[in-house]
């Protein structure tokens, strides 16, 4: 049996609470970044004998629609799989059935599936710091419930999932990062930009229609030089400030 990671994580959030998750199954025998927009998806196909973690983050309560594009290539011949979204500590609506639906579709077989926090990838404050030791702890627990659950004959029991695949729509006006004065036009943002919708030639220009508002091109320009509107970020921030005041925990789904 061969385990495999499928993560979608812009800015590193996701791939942290994979990474607590998955820590207590040790190393994987293969990673698949669902970010690489020049990977061919297609190639990647599993075994029946085989267990996968995908992992992504929750968009506005949804699969980001780049992620579930990529994974509805991949072949899961009927491997088992456990499910991972993670959220900014609002909430994440429908992304864990959205999510076990498209894995249904490719082949997989949902044994598990977790809901964790992570700092909020636009608005940082919230969350900030997570997944923090005691998340570490607590996903750490559930990856032994996983596992056990896996070596028993009840593997393929399907954990029942909140939520409807999809019943949200995706929503708010996208906010697209920009680049400001103290771009030197590096090309590392278009390099890494998970949609392609940077210019390699001039990082100035992004193509709104391809942006999907994942922050990464923010997250990981070396010069700090690409930001979003300060004006609606403020309204998202206060939009969500009710929600995100109490702190949510992760769960298990078994």
């Amino acid at each position: 049996m061969s385990f495999y990671k499928l993560i979608f994580s812009p800015t590193g959030g996701t791939q942290k609470a994979a990474d607590a998750l998955a820590q207590a199954w040790g190393p994987p025998d293969g990673v698949v970044d669902l970010t690489d927009a020049g990977a061919d998806f297609a190639r990647c196909s599993l075994t029946g004998g085989d267990t996968a973690l995908i992992a992504v983050p929750s968009f506005g309560g949804r699969v980001p629609a780049l992620a579930a594009e990529r994974l509805r290539c991949i072949r899961g011949n009927s491997a088992a799989c456990v499910l991972l979204c993670v959220y900014g500590n609002r909430a994440y609506d429908d992304t864990l059935a959205e999510l076990a639906d498209i894995a249904g579709q490719c082949g997989f077989r949902v044994t598990a599936a977790v809901s964790a926090v992570a700092e909020h990838s636009i608005l940082r404050r919230y969350a900030a710091g997570r997944p923090d030791a005691r998340d570490r702890a607590t996903l750490a627990s559930f990856a032994g419930q996983i596992q056990e659950k896996l070596a028993r004959s009840e593997a393929g029991r399907a954990p029942e999932l909140p939520g409807r695949p999809p019943v949200k729509k995706p929503g708010g006006p996208a906010l697209t990062p920009k680049a400001g004065k103290d771009c030197v036009n590096c090309g590392l943002c278009a390099k890494l930009c998970p949609a392609g919708a940077i210019d390699a030639a001039d990082a100035g220009r992004c193509d709104r229609g391809k942006c999907i508002s994942c922050m990464r091109c923010i997250a990981r320009c070396p010069h700090q030089a690409r930001q979003i509107n300060s004006l609606l970020t403020a309204a998202a921030g206060l939009a969500i400030r009710k929600a995100c005041s109490i702190r949510k925990e992760p769960e298990l789904f078994l």
